[in-house]
């Protein structure tokens, strides 16, 4: 699969970041709020180099975007040439190319064993595809805690990198979705990866 816009030095700045990032939160500064139109919405990011530490979208607005990080996003936006390749990537799958997005360097931040093994297992969901709640705590280690996968993937700060959406009820129910529009978002999502 054709990663958009990612040159060879950032994946060579990826593999070490994403290895960096499953271990332990980011210690580099936060350097950047990105903001951005999409197909889905506008998106906010917070990037430290090319570490993607949060993630929204799905917003009516830039501002909206921006609220939905929270009080510890840094106040300022200072977005660089470097992250226009994050950003085109980020439209691209918005306006339904493929693109698993998996390669993303991503910041767990401060999370538990447990919870980072569900979110690492998470980012292995193929694009297109889905797994059901139980099925991803097994692959997690824990078989038995689909409701706890549940209350991770509900607190996932980086939707889209972490496909949370691609996790649904045994049954095939749908399930909550935390993003904007909620359950009508994860169907959008679901449908658009299925084309």
């Amino acid at each position: 699969m054709r990663r958009h816009g990612l040159s060879k030095a950032s994946a060579t700045a990826r593999n070490h970041s994403t290895i960096m990032s499953n271990r332990k939160q980011s210690t580099e500064p936060i350097e950047a709020v990105l903001v951005f139109p999409s197909d889905l919405g506008w998106m906010a990011a917070v990037v430290a180099g090319d570490v993607v530490r949060q993630l929204a979208f799905g917003h009516p607005s830039a501002a909206a975007a921006k609220k939905a990080l929270g009080r510890g996003a840094p106040a300022s936006a200072k977005p660089s040439k470097r992250h226009a390749p994050l950003i085109r990537r980020l439209q691209a799958y918005a306006a339904g190319i493929p693109d698993g997005l998996d390669d993303v360097p991503v910041d767990f931040g401060p999370v538990g064993d447990f919870q980072r093994r569900v979110l690492e297992q998470c980012r292995r969901i193929p694009y297109g595809r889905t797994i059901s709640y139980g099925e991803l705590a097994a692959k997690a280690g824990s078989p038995r805690a689909a409701r706890a996968v549940g209350n991770c993937m509900a607190a996932n700060k980086t939707p889209l990198l972490v496909p949370c959406h691609r996790v649904v009820h045994s049954g095939g129910r749908l399930g909550s979705f935390s993003a904007p529009g909620g359950t009508s978002m994860k169907r959008r999502l679901l449908a658009m990866e299925s084309r």
